[in-house]
């Protein structure tokens, strides 16, 4: 399993940086989960393959790319784009992103080829097939509907936690499944803003520590992502300030061979 988090933050020359203000991971250059910069940073071939997309909820950095990924490959799509989310989730994307308001309603328009999008409603707990992946949506606790995943090519399997605060039903999954190769956990916000992390249902250090206190195995390299660019380089120095083994801060733009 080939998989990485799209870059989307850039340093005063334009290049790409480690933050990560949007989230997008792309698995086999074919499957993105979340497209907060599928659009403005994915490769040429990842473009062209990638017709399948879920989404784990619908705040703006986790979809941020889905409309402009439409537009840029509307009239050159001989499949439609495959929208993969919970119903609250795609009634959302209809209500308040494509709209025609906001954006162009897809779900109503076709080219030479068909329709340009289609939606395929999942459920927390029911596993799906998505290309060659089978996926697990676990509900996690945020502030709207989300779902973390569990994803498997047959050969490996990652567990990633999605936005989320303390929660339980992830880990008791986590805990019972067979060979987790890698299990990747946010952490937005340094302990000094707890305040907000809680009324935002997300991490911090503290947090984290307490979330992975629930990971009953060692059998897995666990990474830190959803890291808040401003905070970046103090969330990171209170999580290695933690000492916990077989920890890392998932890189932003690596390709990771799992």
């Amino acid at each position: 399993m080939r998989f990485q988090l799209l870059p989307s933050t850039f340093d005063e020359n334009g290049a790409a940086s480690p933050g990560q203000h949007l989230t997008c991971f792309v698995i086999d250059d074919c499957v993105a989960f979340d497209a907060g910069s599928l659009a403005m940073a994915a490769s040429p071939l990842q473009k062209k393959q990638i017709r399948d997309i879920v989404i784990s909820h619908a705040h703006l950095d986790h979809i941020a790319g889905l409309p402009l990924f439409i537009d840029d490959l509307f009239a050159t799509l001989i499949e439609p784009i495959r929208i993969f989310a919970e119903a609250g989730v795609v009634e959302i994307l209809e209500h308040d992103i494509f709209n025609w308001r906001v954006y162009p309603k897809f779900s109503e328009l076709s080219n030479r080829g068909g329709p340009v999008i289609e939606y395929h409603l999942f459920e927390p707990g029911v596993i799906f097939n998505s290309a060659h992946l089978s996926v697990l949506p676990i509900g996690v606790n945020h502030k709207v509907q989300s779902c973390g995943f569990i994803i498997s090519d047959g050969t490996a399997t990652v567990a990633v936690s999605g936005d989320t605060a303390s929660t339980d039903k992830f880990w008791e999954t986590v805990n019972s499944t067979d060979n987790i190769t890698a299990l990747l956990i946010e952490c937005a916000f340094p302990n000094e803003l707890a305040g907000l992390a809680e009324i935002s249902h997300h991490l911090t250090p503290s947090g984290l520590q307490r979330e992975l206190a629930k990971l009953d195995r060692e059998d897995c390299a666990v990474y830190v992502v959803n890291l808040k660019p401003s905070y970046r380089h103090d969330t990171i120095r209170q999580i290695s300030e933690l000492g916990i083994n077989n920890v890392r801060i998932l890189e932003v733009g690596r390709t990771y061979q799992w």
